[in-house]
């Protein structure tokens, strides 16, 4: 696609190669879990709701809290930010979760990731948008963006709601009913300081090289242990629960 633009110059296939460059690996991921995990009962069209209307309202009612709040203290906190981008993601798969007919800890984590990832894919979108403005058009930045958001979108929000949905649905199972528990509680509070802390990280530049670098490592590290803690989710969703 970005080769036929630049060989046509016809600015009309810039929003398919945002589109295309925000979606591609957050539907991948999505379509990989849905072949990997076992005993899932949710439906495509239940998936496509989580991605599509969760990823869509979500991206909404974040946008706006965070602006009323940034409007009424002039700024705001990082965990601020994780507290209700966390919350705001969880819209849709709560709604699945409160129906008490999507029973499995694999279910949670699909609904989960599928809402979170289309929440990165449609947040990739706008900081694509915006950096091909202040670029000037520079398709090496976009591309630069785009790479960057789409491989790490699985360690980050498809990690934290993945994790959320995973404990919220593997208590509720174990119980038998719907139930928020200090498990449930631990799990969102973890995924909202993991966010906080990623946003604090990849927010801030080194005054020197040596810590730039610091805060790049420090990042890789927020990345690498959301990763691991959803894996954990995963591997637990693929044994039997005792």
């Amino acid at each position: 696609m970005e080769k036929t633009l630049i060989a046509t110059n016809n600015l009309n296939f810039v929003p398919s190669v945002i589109l295309l460059g925000s979606f591609l690996i957050p539907i991948t991921f999505v379509t990989y879990l849905y072949e990997t995990l076992p005993n899932w009962e949710v439906s495509f069209p239940a998936m496509a709701i989580c991605f599509l209307w969760g990823g869509a309202v979500g991206t909404l009612v974040a946008g706006t809290l965070e602006y009323n709040v940034l409007k009424t203290l002039g700024f705001l906190p990082m965990l601020g930010v994780g507290l209700i981008e966390e919350s705001a993601k969880l819209i849709f798969p709560l709604g699945f979760y409160l129906k008490g007919r999507l029973r499995s800890e694999a279910t949670g984590i699909l609904l989960g990731t599928a809402s979170a990832m289309g929440f990165a894919a449609l947040e990739t979108m706008g900081y694509a948008f915006v950096t091909l403005l202040r670029s000037q058009g520079n398709l090496l930045v976009l591309d630069g963006v785009l790479f960057a958001r789409g491989l790490l979108s699985p360690a980050g929000h498809a990690a934290w709601t993945g994790l959320v949905c995973a404990v919220l649905w593997r208590e509720r199972e174990k119980a038998g009913r719907a139930v928020l528990n200090w498990q449930v509680l631990g799990a969102f509070l973890t995924a909202v300081l993991l966010h906080a802390l990623w946003d604090i990280f990849n927010g801030f530049r080194g005054a020197t090289f040596i810590a730039s670098i610091n805060l790049e490592l420090l990042s890789m590290l927020v990345a690498y242990t959301s990763l691991t803690l959803l894996n954990r989710r995963i591997s637990e969703a693929k044994s039997p629960l005792i």
